[in-house]
């Protein structure tokens, strides 16, 4: 068993938590995209893969992760269909507001404002509603995973009902948060570590950390800022 939980960072939205008691929970898992570490396939092995929403993107290499039933793949029901229809063994559907305990943590789903497809050879599937994730281990510690998601007011809600002391937060702009709405984000969740993703991976996605820390400035947030390259694992 770890001492310590340990998060690490692939790029893009993609992240990989080993809790103290050994359970792999991937979210997200875009391996292939192009900041990943070149070692990023070596261990894909998983307990539990986190989707937000359908698009391929965050979907990612969740294909090829899933060997037998003993990984649980957790989406939303829409998503959790598709994959059903394509012979994973072990898919737990859920929806926004929902909560669920599985494997000695809590997981509930909560809501982003983003759209949800996916892209079957020439067919685009409705992929149900995008979503955010707020993950409880074993020990108590809370994760947010915002997803694809713009500023929602709502975001205070999450503060108020769940205290999510880690946020993981896109700031990339076009089709996500930029920093400006980021910082904001992070003033209604009132978090104590904050973690940018979603940005760089594409040219489109302009927004910078630099910028990031200017708007958090601005904002008075005074939470620990830890940018992770990709590859790099932290002690959470």
């Amino acid at each position: 068993m770890l001492k310590q939980n340990q998060l690490t960072f692939f790029g893009h939205a993609a992240f990989k938590i080993v809790t103290k008691e050994g359970l792999k929970i991937w979210i997200d898992p875009w391996l292939d995209n192009p900041l990943a570490p070149e070692n990023s396939k070596d261990d894909i092995s998983a307990d539990l893969i986190l989707i937000t929403h359908g698009h391929s993107d965050h979907i990612g290499n969740c294909m090829e992760m899933v060997n037998s039933s003993a990984t649980e793949v957790i989406a939303i029901h829409e998503v959790q269909q598709y994959l059903l229809a394509k012979g994973f063994p072990n898919v737990t559907g859920m929806n926004i507001g929902g909560s669920y305990y599985t494997k000695g943590i809590n997981i509930t789903m909560v809501a982003a404002i983003h759209s949800s497809s996916i892209q079957d050879g020439q067919e685009l599937i409705y992929a149900g509603e995008a979503a955010g994730f707020v993950v409880t281990l074993e020990d108590g510690l809370k994760l947010y995973h915002a997803g694809d998601t713009a500023l929602f007011g709502d975001m205070a809600i999450l503060s108020t009902l769940y205290h999510p002391s880690i946020a993981m937060l896109p700031i990339g702009d076009h089709y996500v948060m930029g920093p400006r709405e980021a910082a904001y984000a992070c003033k209604l969740l009132d978090p104590k570590v904050i973690i940018p993703m979603h940005y760089g991976t594409f040219p489109a996605l302009t927004g910078t950390v630099g910028e990031f820390k200017r708007q958090l400035k601005a904002h008075h947030i005074d939470a620990t800022l830890e940018v992770m390259e990709p590859g790099q694992s932290i002690e959470i």
